[in-house]
Order: structure tokens, then C-alpha cells, then sequence
């Protein structure tokens, strides 16, 4: 046996028990933390260009940090690109935006799959399908205007997290979107129209700026029957454009709905009825019967619940003491997304 070989055999039990840091076998050609900046002296110019040449399927997370400045993407973090954290310089000057909205024509003709015009899953402006990725200190945009379902933010991927970020749009800004994925907002401004937060994931919003720019539905939960949880607002202030005077916590997409509001401050916009049971689709004609809607111990000019339909819930202090992160979002994996 020669002598490198020895070296490399030592280095390699080594390594294996622990005795020599993980970073000697990172590979250079994938560094942990990569800068984009529009004026050419970062790593990259685009958002896409970083997350494309992070390592699929990485062990390590990745910091991408963006320079202040307007980022007009449609940006894809495909399922294969995990533990990539999103880094503005500040939320109020890094800005991501596009402007797809459902019925426009596709520039090229046609997409991959035939179709001829964007759809409400096609219009985003920033799509995350992996697991594991973090926002921080963004503004994400769609700028289409009021010309029907415009999402800012669709989340497919697990255990995902944005903090101190502003999403912008009028109808479908959010889309939180399957079942299997639990996402957490924290310092957050959300703004829109109609059903402009909504979808089947289990989510936390805490400490977050949820604001509607017109008389319209605020949240548009599609909840499984199976989970235990859909959407949960913690310490969420909801306020509205001064024109605005009729608006509603939420309205069921689909039968088995969940949404609840704690301890947060409602504005005067909301209506005293509080919620909406969707009548008129044919589909799921009777949702108020299986919808889960509750509230615990909001405040505000719109916290009413006296007057709230007779189907929603007001929480016990004892129903209410299962509203925690570890129990919404924990899992079998015991996820804790405030812990970086």
C-alpha cells in the first residue's frame, strides 16, 4: 500500500467517527453561500441562476443572499433544490417580481404541456416545490393587477418558512398549496383581494400584516378531512384599504376547511357575521356542515362573537391550549421552525 494511500485511508476513519469537520468534504464547485446583485459583482445577476447551480439534493443548506434591487423573475425552486435559505438585503428593496396572471396568452405559444394560456398554478412569480427553504427580507410581487386569479407565492415543499417578507398581489397572492406541506410565516405582510390567502397546507401565520384591498374573502382554506389543521393566525393584525368596509375572515374552497383566528387584532372591515359558507357551488353544496372555523380571544373593531354564524366556533381556553407550534406543525419529525 502506498503512502497517499494510507494518508487517504486515515483521513477517511477519521472522518467516519467524527475526528475531522464535514467541511473537508464539501466540494468547492458547490459553495454554502452564493450573492446575487443586479450590478454584476455577486456571484450571480439572477435569483435563478443561484438556486440552479446549488447541489441537488444537498446535505448542507445554502444561503443565497440578494442585493437590493428589483428582480423580475419567474422563479422556480424545482423539489430537487432542498435547504436553500432566500436572503434579501431588505424587504422593502429586494423585490422579486412578474406579472402571469390565469387566461394570458404564453409568450412562446405554448408550454411543455400544450397549454396555450396561464393558469392560476402557472401564474406565480415565485414557485417553491423543494424542502426545507427559507425566505427572509423579500418583497414578492405579482403585478398583474386586478385581472382575475395572480398568485405572488406558490409552496409546495415542507417545513417551509418566511419571515420579515412582503407579498403582494390582489386575487390568490398566497397559494399555500398541498397537503403534506407545512409552511410558517413570521413578520409578514400579505395583501390582496379576494381568497388572496388560500390553499391545503397546514400553516402558521404569527405576528403577520394581513391586508385586503377591496370587500372580498381573506382566506380560501381547502383542508383535507384528515388534517388536523389548516390555517392558524397568532397575533396577526388584519387591516384594509380605506374604501374597503366589507370583508370576511375566510370562505371554505373545498368541504373539510379549517381556519383560526387567536389573538389577533381585527379591523372594522371585517363583517360582523365573520365568515362566508360559499353557497352556490354544486360541487360541495353544504360545506358549512364539515367546515372547522374558529376564533379565540381576538380584539379589534371586527372581533365579534356574538354575532358570528351559528356553525363557527369560539375556542375553550382548554381547545385552545392545542393551537401550538409543536402541535400544528411539529410531525413525526418534530419540526420547530423558529429554531434556524
Amino acid at each position: 500500500m502506498t503512502k497517499p494511500t494510507l494518508i487517504h485511508l486515515a483521513y477517511t476513519i477519521l472522518f467516519c467517527i467524527g475526528l475531522i469537520p464535514q467541511t473537508y468534504a464539501q466540494d468547492p464547485k458547490y459553495p454554502t453561500t452564493l450573492t446575487v446583485s443586479k450590478d454584476g459583482s455577486g456571484n450571480y445577476n439572477t435569483i435563478q441562476e443561484a438556486v440552479n447551480s446549488v447541489r441537488d439534493l444537498g446535505e448542507q443548506e445554502v444561503k443565497i443572499y440578494i442585493k437590493n434591487g428589483i428582480y423580475k423573475e419567474k422563479l422556480i425552486i424545482p423539489s430537487w433544490k432542498i435547504k436553500i435559505a432566500i436572503i434579501g438585503e431588505s424587504n422593502e428593496n429586494t423585490i422579486i417580481t412578474n406579472d402571469d396572471y390565469s387566461g394570458k396568452d404564453y409568450p412562446a405559444g405554448k408550454d411543455a404541456f400544450g397549454n396555450t394560456k396561464f393558469s392560476t398554478y402557472t401564474s406565480f412569480t415565485v414557485l417553491v416545490q423543494g424542502n426545507d427553504v427559507k425566505l427572509e427580507n423579500l418583497t414578492i410581487i405579482n403585478a398583474a393587477g386586478r385581472v382575475g386569479q395572480a398568485v405572488a407565492l406558490y409552496v409546495e415543499g415542507d417545513r417551509f418558512v418566511a419571515k420579515n417578507c412582503r407579498l403582494s398581489g390582489n386575487q390568490d397572492t398566497l397559494y399555500a398549496a398541498i397537503e403534506n406541506s407545512r409552511q410558517y410565516y413570521q413578520n409578514c405582510y400579505i395583501e390582496g383581494t379576494t381568497d388572496f390567502i388560500f390553499g391545503k397546507a397546514t400553516v402558521v401565520f404569527e405576528h403577520c400584516t394581513i391586508k385586503s384591498l377591496t370587500d372580498s374573502y381573506v382566506t380560501a382554506a381547502s383542508t383535507s378531512a384528515n388534517q388536523p389543521f389548516g390555517f392558524v393566525f397568532m397575533h396577526c393584525k388584519l387591516i384594509a384599504d380605506s374604501a374597503v368596509t366589507k370583508a370576511y375572515l375566510g370562505r371554505p374552497w373545498r368541504p373539510y376547511a379549517k381556519t383560526v383566528f387567536m389573538h389577533c387584532d381585527l379591523g372594522k372591515h371585517i363583517l360582523p357575521v365573520g365568515w362566508n359558507p360559499w353557497k352556490g357551488d354544486k360541487m360541495f353544496p353544504d360545506k358549512e356542515k364539515t367546515v372547522f372555523y374558529a376564533e379565540y380571544q381576538n380584539i379589534g373593531a371586527g372581533a365579534s362573537p356574538k354575532t358570528r354564524l351559528a356553525w363557527t366556533t369560539q375556542l375553550s381556553d382548554k381547545a385552545a391550549k392545542n393551537y401550538t407550534l409543536k402541535n400544528i406543525l411539529g410531525g413525526t419529525d418534530k419540526w420547530n421552525p423558529t429554531v434556524n
